[in-house]
């Protein structure tokens, strides 16, 4: 069984026991919550498609860890004019567990 579920404008599959990286999520490590923008199910030959989400289905996650990204170098640079600019970036993430797929 997996779902496409929506988080941080993004969408993502989600299987039970996987892990996702997610755009940051406002929770603490060891916390558990439910993510109710569900927008697909499906279990071997039977498919439910929300409009736009699924009524009733919610997956169960567990924040495993908040974390940054490696860093990304941003280097501007204009030939014969003395312009160099170094800029970098780390961007924010959350590590997710599935913990559990429902559908009411």
């Amino acid at each position: 069984m997996y779902a496409i579920i929506r988080t941080g404008g993004r969408q993502y599959r989600a299987e039970v026991g996987k892990n996702l990286d997610v755009e940051r999520l406002p929770y603490e490590v060891n916390q558990s919550f439910e993510i109710s923008d569900v927008l697909l199910i499906g279990d071997g030959d039977s498919t439910v498609i929300g409009q736009p989400v699924v009524d009733g289905a919610a997956v169960k996650v567990t924040v495993i860890d908040q974390y940054r990204a490696k860093k990304v170098i941003v280097f501007k640079y204009n030939q014969r004019t003395n312009y160099r600019r170094k800029r970098g970036h780390r961007h924010y993430y959350t590590r997710l567990r599935i913990d559990d797929i429902s559908v009411k």
